[in-house]
């Protein structure tokens, strides 16, 4: 076949679109134990943090026990894992959600102006756990000394595929999360994915 002869147009359009049809297949390397243990989590709100952790140098000095979202009115944060209420009150005139996890760790949800949660509520990945508007508080505990929740977050990012060239509608961009090691959270159904809106 000679290149720019029809033959060779016609078998170059079809590898094209057969190359941008192609579906990409991701087999997890292993479950999670459990989804609390989970390679990372999805951030609790999409917000530029205004305040990093910064680890105080004894129990009662200061510093930031987690990390703070500047967020918009109304921004309604989400469980960053599954687990079950153990404080939702005002502590000096500020709302909390804390959440124990299976594994012991404590996930704090601060700084909110509203939440439906109480003590002994169960909370699965994903859903709201109040209202925030303005700054956002999140902080997670292990054997109650403040860690460092930012590497356990992800970061959503672009899923790069391809572009069909003869026309046909492409296939909805999704965005991934990505964790710190640069795998992808993985869940029994496979990869957290969200569309780009």
């Amino acid at each position: 076949m000679r290149p720019g002869s029809l033959r060779w147009r016609a078998a170059h359009r079809a590898t094209a679109r057969m190359v941008a049809t192609m579906v990409c297949i991701v087999v997890p390397i292993g479950a999670a134990s459990s989804p609390s243990a989970a390679a990372c989590w999805a951030p609790p709100v999409v917000g530029v943090v205004v305040d990093p952790f910064r680890a105080p140098p004894c129990p009662y000095c200061a510093g930031n026990r987690g990390i703070e979202y500047e967020v918009a009115p109304g921004t309604r944060p989400i469980a960053v894992a599954p687990g079950t209420v153990s404080f939702s009150g005002v502590v000096a005139g500020t709302r909390y959600v804390v959440v124990a996890l299976a594994d012991g760790r404590l996930v704090t949800y601060g700084r909110l102006v509203a939440s439906h949660l109480r003590v002994g509520d169960r909370v699965r990945t994903g859903a709201a756990v109040g209202m925030a508007s303005g700054p956002f508080y999140f902080g997670v505990r292990r054997d109650g000394v403040p860690v460092d929740p930012t590497p356990l977050l992800g970061r959503w990012g672009g899923v790069t595929r391809l572009v069909p060239t003869d026309g046909s509608a492409a296939n909805p961009t999704t965005a991934v999360l990505r964790c710190a090691s640069d795998l992808r959270q993985r869940l029994p159904h496979g990869p957290v994915t969200r569309p780009i809106v």
